[in-house]
C-alpha cells in the first residue's frame, strides 16, 4: 500500500478529471479574486509562481554593487525560465495584456475571464491568484495646525539629529529613495537633493519612474518628469531631507539625495504598481526601458521609505510584497515601512508591507505631548505575532514641504516613516560600516532607543516592559545610535 500511495501522489494533473482541475484552480485563487468576478466578467489579477531565487549567498558578497547586481540576476532568471510556460499559456488565449514580475515571482494579467484564469491557475507552476485592488492612501483626519510654527525644526531635535549634524554628518554619500502619490522635484527645499539634478542640468533617467501608466489625475500617465498630484510624496520627502538652505530646514539628512517611483494615482494605488516601484529601486533603469534588461542595479538606493499600505480590508492578500522586502533585505537595500493608523485598538499593524521581521516598522509619536500618537497602530503584529513598531518617531503635526513651493501639515505614522528613513542614512554616512547591515542596523536603533511603557497591554506583551506593543523598543535616538558601539 504504501508503494502505490507513493504513485497517487505524482500523478500528472492533465490525467485528473476536468472537475478536479478546476477545483484545484479555484483553491489557488484568493477570495478577493472570487469576489470581484461576481461584479466584473474581466479582472485584474497578479499570478504569483511557486519558483522563488536562492538568495542564500548574497549577505556574503562584501561589494555593495556586486551584491545588488547578484540579487538582480538571480531574481531575472528564476522568472523568465519559471514564467516561461504560463505566459505561453496566456498568450494562446487571445490577446492580454500582461506585465511579467521578478522581484516577486509574478505575472499581472489586464482583464481576464474566470474561465481563461482557471485554466492558467490549472498549471503546476502557478502557487496563487491574488487581486490588484486599488487602494486608497489613508491619513489620520486630525492633520494638525495649518499655520506656520515657528519651532519648525522641533521633531528633527527632538530625535537629536541636529547633533549628528554637529558632529559632522548629514547624510552624505546616501541615497533615499520613496515611492508615493509622486514628488515635485523643483520645490526649493527638494531640488538640490535630487539625484537627477546635477550642475544646473536635469536627467530623469535612472532617478523617477512613473508606474501610473492609466491615470485619471492631473498628472497624467507614464509622466515622465516627478509629478505629486496629491501631496503626501512631496511632503514625506521634505523631512526625510528637505532643506531650502534658507530658514526651511525640515530634513532629517540633508546631505542625502534622493530618487522616486509614483505609485499611486491621485492617493489610489495597486498591488502591482507598489511592484513596480519596487523593481525600479532595485535596478533603476531609464524612461521606456526594460526593468529585467536595462536595470542599473550599481545605481539603486541604500534605502526605500514607505508610507502606505496594503489593507487585506480591500482586497489585498497580505502576503504579496513579503518575498519582495526578503529580496531587498538580501540585497542591503534598508527598507522603512508605516506600522499604519488604525490604533489604539491592538493587533492592528495588519497590513502589508508591514513585515517587522524583515522591514523596519514605524509606529507615531506625539513629540509635543510626549506620548504615542492615538491612531498608530499597535501589535501584536498580524503576520507574525510580533511586538508591533520596532520603534516610533514624531508623526503629529509634522512640518514638511508640500507642491507649489509651500509647506503645510500633516499627521500620521506616514510623517514618522520619513523620519526614520532620514535617520537610518545619517547612521550610515556617519558610521559606512553599517551600509547594507539591515538587521545590525535595526538592533542598533532598538537598542539606543529612548524606551517608553503604556498602560496598555496587547496579547502577551504588557506595556509596563520594554518591548511592547504600543512603542515598541521607543523613542529613536539617532545620536545615540550614531555614537554607540556594537
Amino acid at each position: 500500500m504504501k508503494n502505490i500511495s507513493k504513485l497517487l501522489v505524482f500523478v500528472p494533473l492533465f490525467l485528473l478529471t476536468p472537475e478536479i482541475q478546476k477545483m484545484s484552480a479555484m483553491a489557488k485563487m484568493d477570495a478577493a479574486v472570487k469576489k470581484a468576478f461576481l461584479a466584473e466578467k474581466s479582472v485584474d489579477v497578479l499570478v504569483e509562481l511557486n519558483a522563488k531565487a536562492d538568495l542564500s549567498l548574497a549577505e556574503t558578497i562584501l561589494n555593495r554593487e556586486a551584491r545588488i547586481q547578484y540579487v538582480y540576476d538571480q531574481l531575472r532568471a528564476t522568472a523568465q525560465v519559471s514564467q516561461a510556460q504560463v505566459l505561453s499559456l496566456i498568450q494562446t488565449k487571445g490577446a492580454l495584456q500582461v506585465q511579467s514580475f521578478y522581484i516577486m515571482n509574478a505575472i499581472l494579467i489586464r482583464g481576464v475571464s474566470a474561465e481563461t484564469l482557471q485554466i492558467v491557475a490549472q498549471s503546476p507552476d502557478v502557487k496563487a491568484v491574488h487581486a490588484n485592488p486599488k487602494i486608497r492612501l489613508d491619513l489620520p483626519k486630525d492633520d494638525g495646525p495649518t499655520i506656520d510654527d515657528p519651532n519648525l525644526e522641533s521633531s528633527i531635535k527632538f530625535i537629536k539629529a541636529d547633533q549628528v549634524w554637529g558632529l559632522g554628518f548629514k547624510g552624505k554619500g546616501i541615497v533615499i529613495a520613496g515611492q508615493d502619490t509622486g514628488y515635485s522635484w523643483d520645490h526649493p527645499a527638494l531640488k538640490a537633493k535630487y539625484r537627477g539634478f546635477v550642475n544646473g542640468m536635469v536627467d530623469h533617467n535612472y532617478n523617477w519612474h512613473d508606474s501610473v501608466h492609466e491615470s485619471v489625475g492631473t498628472c497624467g500617465s507614464n509622466s515622465p518628469a516627478p509629478c505629486d498630484d496629491h501631496g503626501h510624496g512631496t511632503h514625506t520627502m521634505g523631512t526625510m531631507l528637505g532643506d531650502d538652505g534658507g530658514i526651511n530646514k525640515i530634513g532629517v539628512a540633508p546631505d542625502a539625495k534622493w530618487i522616486g517611483c509614483r505609485n499611486m494615482d491621485g492617493g489610489i494605488g495597486t498591488p502591482s504598481t507598489y511592484l513596480e516601484c519596487f523593481e525600479f529601486f532595485l535596478a533603476p533603469y531609464p524612461q521606456g526601458g526594460n526593468p529585467q534588461a536595462d536595470g542599473r542595479p550599481d545605481l539603486a538606493p541604500h534605502i526605500i521609505s514607505n508610507s502606505w499600505s496594503c489593507p487585506v480590508s480591500e482586497g489585498c492578500a497580505g502576503g504579496e510584497f513579503y518575498d519582495v522586502i526578503k529580496a531587498l533585505h538580501a540585497a542591503g537595500i534598508m527598507v522603512v515601512v508605516a506600522a499604519g493608523n488604525d490604533g489604539p485598538g491592538c493587533g492592528t499593524i495588519a497590513d502589508p508591507p508591514a513585515y517587522s521581521d524583515e522591514a523596519a516598522v514605524i509606529g507615531a509619536f506625539d513629540h509635543s505631548a510626549d506620548n504615542i500618537a492615538s491612531f498608530s497602530s499597535r501589535g501584536p503584529a498580524k503576520w507574525n505575532n510580533g511586538v508591533g513598531p520596532d520603534f516610533v518617531a514624531p508623526g503629529v503635526a509634522i512640518r514638511s514641504s508640500v507642491p507649489g513651493g509651500e509647506y503645510g501639515y500633516m499627521s500620521g505614522t506616514s510623517m514618522a516613516t520619513p523620519h526614520v528613513a532620514g535617520a537610518v542614512a545619517l547612521l550610515w554616512s556617519a558610521r559606512p560600516e553599517l551600509v547594507g547591515k539591515i538587521r545590525l542596523t535595526i538592533d542598533l536603533i532598538r537598542k539606543t532607543a529612548l524606551g517608553k511603557t503604556s498602560l496598555q497591554t496587547c496579547g502577551q506583551y504588557s506595556g509596563s516592559e520594554i518591548p511592547n506593543a504600543v512603542y515598541g523598543y521607543g523613542v529613536i535616538d539617532i545620536y545615540k545610535a550614531v555614537t554607540t558601539q556594537r
